[in-house]
This record gives C-alpha cells, sequence and structure tokens, in this order.
C-alpha cells in the first residue's frame, strides 16, 4: 500500500499512473474525495427472475426525475458483490468513454448462475461452440441479440437512450466500471426494475398528523423491507417480467414482498388484491425514471429502474393491512422518512424527492 500527501493538481495524474501499475494507494488531499467509496457491505438484491419489459413508460405517473450526471460511484465498487472478482480501478478522469485509455483492461466476470443459462438470462455473446459431425469444427456462438430496441420479448431499450455498441457488446452509458461481462445481471445491456414507494402520513392516536419537532414539517412513513442478501434496509422492487407493464410490476412486487401475498389463504389474497389495486390504480408520483448506480453494473450490463410513489393520505387503504414479509424480505415494517435513516442503494434519494413532492420532513 502506498500513502502520499497530495498537492490538488497533483492528484489525478498520479491516481491515474498508480492505477496503470496496478499498485494500491491512499490519497490525502484536502477538498479532494475519494473515486471510490462504497459501502463495507454487499448492497445488492437476491437475484429473483431477471428479465426485461416489452412496455416502455409507466404513464400515470407525475413527472420524470432526470439521472445525476455524476459518474458513477458504487458501479467501481473494488470487489465485484458475491464474488471475490477484483474490478480495475477506475479513475474519475477516466470513466467517460470518450477519455483514452490504451491500457485499460478490465477482468471479465459473468456468475456461474447466470452461465447456467437459466430463463431469465441471455446466453453468452461471442462464446465459441465445439462440435464434431465428420471433422473437428469451431462455431461462434449464433446469439445475435438487437439492441436498442425491444427485441422480441426483451426490451433492451435505455430510458437515457441510444447507447453504444462495440465489438457486438453494450457499452455501459455512465462509463467504465473496471469488469466487463455480466456480472449478476441476466440481460445485456439494460436490465429494467420497478421500485413501488408506498408511503401514508404518521398520525398521533386520534388520527392527527404528527409532525417533526424541528423541520416542523407533518412526518411520511414508508413501507421498507430488511433484505435477505446484505441485512439493509430498501424500498419493496424487483425485475420486470418480458411482456408486464411497469405499473403491474410495482404491484406484484409490493404484494409479494411486504404482504407475503403467495402464502396468504385465497380468501385474504382476494381482500389484498381489491385494496392493493385500488391503490395502485391511482395516479401514482413517478419519482424517478433512469439508470441506477448499482454494485452490480459492469461494462456491458447495468440497472435502470421506475421509482413510483403510492400514497395512502386517508390512511384507509393499504394502511389498515398487516405486513408480512415475503419473497426475498426478512423484516418489513412502516419507517418514518428522515435523512438519517440509511437505507440500500441509491433509495435515500428517491425518498428525498418523496418528501419534497409531498412537502414533508426529510
Amino acid at each position: 500500500m502506498v500513502h502520499f500527501l497530495l498537492r490538488r493538481d497533483w492528484f489525478g495524474r498520479l491516481r491515474l499512473a498508480l492505477t496503470l501499475f496496478g499498485l494500491q494507494y491512499t490519497v490525502c488531499s484536502p477538498g479532494v474525495r475519494s473515486a471510490i467509496s462504497c459501502s463495507s457491505s454487499h448492497p445488492f438484491r437476491t437475484i429473483r427472475p431477471i428479465s426485461a419489459s416489452c412496455c416502455h413508460l409507466y404513464t400515470t405517473s407525475v413527472r420524470t426525475m432526470p439521472s445525476s450526471a455524476a459518474p458513477h460511484v458504487k458501479s467501481r465498487c473494488p470487489q465485484y458483490p458475491g464474488s471475490k472478482v477484483k474490478r480495475l480501478l477506475v479513475p474519475d478522469d477516466k470513466v467517460d468513454w470518450s477519455q483514452s485509455w490504451p491500457q485499460y483492461n478490465p477482468v471479465s466476470h459473468t456468475d456461474p448462475s447466470v452461465l447456467k443459462k437459466p430463463a431469465w438470462a441471455d446466453p453468452d455473446i461471442g462464446s465459441w461452440r465445439f462440435f464434431m459431425p465428420v471433422l473437428m469444427t469451431f462455431a461462434r456462438s449464433s446469439f445475435s441479440p438487437k439492441f436498442n430496441t425491444v427485441d422480441g420479448g426483451v426490451d433492451r431499450t435505455s430510458f437515457g437512450g441510444t447507447y453504444k455498441i462495440e465489438k457486438g457488446k453494450p457499452l455501459n452509458p455512465h462509463g467504465r466500471t473496471g469488469v466487463t461481462g455480466r456480472g449478476l445481471l441476466g440481460r445485456w445491456g439494460p436490465n429494467h426494475a420497478a421500485d413501488p414507494i408506498v408511503t401514508r402520513w404518521k398520525v398521533d392516536a386520534k388520527g392527527a398528523k404528527v409532525s417533526h419537532l424541528v423541520s416542523k414539517r407533518p412526518i411520511l412513513q414508508f413501507v421498507s423491507i430488511k433484505r435477505k442478501d446484505c441485512g439493509e434496509w430498501a424500498i419493496p422492487g424487483g425485475m420486470v417480467d418480458p411482456g408486464e407493464q411497469v405499473s403491474l410490476t410495482l404491484q406484484r412486487e409490493f404484494s409479494e414482498e411486504a404482504l407475503n401475498s403467495l402464502a396468504v389463504p385465497p380468501a385474504e389474497r382476494v381482500k389484498i388484491s381489491e385494496r392493493i389495486t385500488k391503490l395502485f390504480k391511482s395516479p401514482g408520483f413517478q419519482v424517478y425514471k433512469g439508470y441506477v448506480d448499482d454494485p452490480r453494473n459492469t461494462d456491458n450490463a447495468w440497472m435502470e429502474t421506475v421509482a413510483v410513489n403510492f400514497h395512502d393520505d386517508s390512511g384507509n387503504s393499504v394502511s389498515e393491512l398487516p405486513l408480512q414479509a415475503g419473497d426475498d424480505a426478512g423484516q418489513v415494517q412502516w419507517v418514518d422518512v428522515d435523512s438519517s435513516f440509511p437505507l440500500f442503494a441509491n433509495h435515500s434519494h428517491f425518498l428525498e424527492l418523496v418528501a419534497k413532492e409531498r412537502k414533508a420532513h426529510w
């Protein structure tokens, strides 16, 4: 490990030089943030069948929030989640593909669970198959996905617009990540998800809204699940299945993860379905739609999501249903929306936008 105390003007070039030579380093420079800062835990979700959607937009939203233009950070975590694979360290000034870096030679990694070719994953691109009818012959894989379009039942379009293709593989629109392949993600290119944010007002015993002592704003509560995989609290959500409307994905994921609808008796399931359907048919506030800075991202596969807020303003809809963890959730409960509450991935940012929209405490 090499330690340096640097002037600001030498920081970038020395960091790049050390990276090119494969040296680990710690840089101490006032006012200069670390190129890569990641949680010590593994903030990634258990992979359920990952698919993409034929549905392009969730049309009942109020507005679309643009994604951040800042370089992705979690997508460059030194160790790829769920593995011992070390990413090639990518400095901030070399993230963008437009920046020349002839020495860039990242490790290739696709998780064994993906390579087993489950229904939710694409075949490999560029692999060679061996067969011997009469003479020993090699043939290139016939899998040729159509990127930037709806390819059969798979939506390979990106919310960010057209992405580049190089040597038959898509390039991450937010730049280099230090690893190629698909990692834990099933699809080459964008992997589409949906995150339902269900909220209500915090009330006292008389049903009056509770305001925060400092901000004096009313306090929102949201349904939060504790992930079994990483132990972090998160918004319930999951992948969009082929041909599935995003609105249905939002409803399905919330029902399965927060209400355990798959395990309840049929009569109870009908009651849950009625209330959930009513709430999810109401106009939802589209909090975010776009690229997600996710530690599972690679140079060739990345996460994109639609996060929509459904608010039980009267408190007599979902608020009255008993929460029960299901699917890959360890726990589920109503949690006060507050900036001090740590959450999985970029979910805190989503909740901040919800609080501002609802004029609630943050």
